[in-house]
């Protein structure tokens, strides 16, 4: 069972022991990302999370920093996304005191040192390159940018080349203090762990933690009024397409409903879609069907990555499959399946002590609350095959679909008149 204390400066800690495992997690959740920035510092909080990784005043570079970890084994990383950015270190029980030291280490002493910047500017331009290289990775770019247009949340997470080479120490500096907050902060540790200990040894360490208030990120303004297609044209053996829908943000009561939705579609290898395009037709050797549940935002989109001359064959099928289950009901046993699966690959993922921090800390996050698996499952259990054709008939409108694809094409027109139920 978790336990969570929220300290007199807002700092959260949550603790999470397992009796069944030798491994210990510590994970700082930052309650920033993208979605945060302006066009001037696009991809700074990026930018941020490599720089973490630069030195601190006790581990003077790269190799001091990797080394801590590497001499034990451990596993560690960073991760940012649209509305957090995460750093986090997993090593055996023993070396509790030294993930928490590394973690709290660069997360409050990172150095920025101009040096390194001028230099990461360059290793990050070539992150950028290498997901524009890869169709597979682009078209969710486009996609996000299809929905979102011109604002934080249609915008890539690493920026801009401009933005990037814009960066400076001083725009990274006042991000810092301004976001990387206690009353912005969770910090979650999981495994192997004795709470009170570990309550103790998280305030010692995370002592220094600035107090500012954080700023807030602006509004997704969405606003769509027809079907929408996206496409960059380019030399490809395939086009790779993201064929969707505008849906339900974190907070909407019928969320569980959607993500069960998902798994019916594309979220399994018997799912309708992977059978259907895959199995049956042999269209595509990827497909899968993915929901986004952010705060502010949702959607639900089916990607795939098909021969040049199957592609509209491919958007046709995805496109039947989503009008027949928005106009029969699910079969029971259909339903019943994709619970299950839910369930069962939740409580294999929750076994690890990192996903475990992950699952409480991302909750706390993002939602102030924290529900226990056994709460979710009830929350699954509940929804029937008449919440899914609600859902379905909602979401699966023509003013909310959208299509992005990158393949060999110029000619819009010829994607944009497939989109209609």
């Amino acid at each position: 069972m978790f336990k969570k204390t929220t300290l007199k400066n807002g700092l959260r800690i949550i603790t999470v022991p397992q009796k069944s495992t030798r491994a210990v997690t510590v994970l700082v959740l930052v309650a920033t990302g993208s979605k945060y920035e302006r066009k001037e510092t696009s991809g700074i909080s990026h930018f941020l999370e490599h720089m973490f990784f630069k030195g601190t005043k006790k581990k003077p570079d790269t190799t001091a920093i990797a080394e801590t970890l590497d001499k034990v084994g451990g596993i560690y990383n960073a991760f940012t996304g649209e509305d957090y950015t995460g750093y986090f270190a997993k090593v055996d029980v023993s070396h509790f005191d030294l993930a928490l030291d590394w973690v709290s280490d660069i997360f409050l002493n990172s150095k920025l040192n101009q040096k390194e910047i001028a230099k990461e500017k360059g290793v990050i331009i070539e992150e950028i390159n290498m997901y524009y290289d890869n169709p597979m990775s682009y078209v969710q770019i486009l996609w996000k940018e299809l929905l979102y247009g011109d604002q934080p949340a249609g915008w890539n997470i690493a920026g801009t080349k401009e933005s990037v080479m814009s960066t400076s120490r001083r725009k990274l500096l006042d991000y810092l203090q301004n976001q990387y907050v206690a009353a912005n902060t969770v910090i979650c540790a999981s495994g192997g762990i004795r709470e009170q200990q570990a309550m103790n040894k998280i305030k010692k360490y995370f002592s220094s933690i600035k107090k500012n208030p954080p700023f807030k990120k602006p509004g997704v303004l969405e606003k769509q009024t027809g079907p929408e297609c996206l496409l960059k044209g380019k030399k490809t053996d395939q086009t790779h397409i993201c064929f969707g829908v505008r849906a339900y943000n974190l907070f909407h009561p019928l969320r569980y409903v959607q993500e069960i939705l998902g798994v019916i579609l594309g979220g399994m290898m018997s799912s309708r879609l992977f059978i259907e395009v895959r199995e049956r037709l042999g269209l595509a050797y990827y497909i899968s069907t993915d929901v986004s549940i952010d705060p502010d935002v949702g959607f639900l989109v089916t990607q795939a990555g098909v021969d040049n001359k199957n592609v509209e064959k491919a958007i046709l099928t995805i496109l039947k499959e989503y009008k027949k289950i928005s106009r029969e009901k699910i079969p029971s046993s259909e339903l019943k399946k994709a619970k299950n699966y839910i369930k069962g690959k939740m409580t294999l993922n929750l076994e690890s002590s990192d996903a475990l921090a992950s699952f409480y800390g991302v909750q706390e996050l993002l939602e102030g609350k924290l529900l226990t698996p056994e709460e979710i499952y009830a929350k699954i259990d509940k929804v029937s095959s008449n919440d899914i054709l609600r859902v379905t008939k909602d979401i699966f409108q023509p003013q909310k679909l959208n299509l992005a694809l990158i393949g060999p094409f110029n000619n819009k027109e010829r994607f944009q008149r497939l989109l209609k139920f």
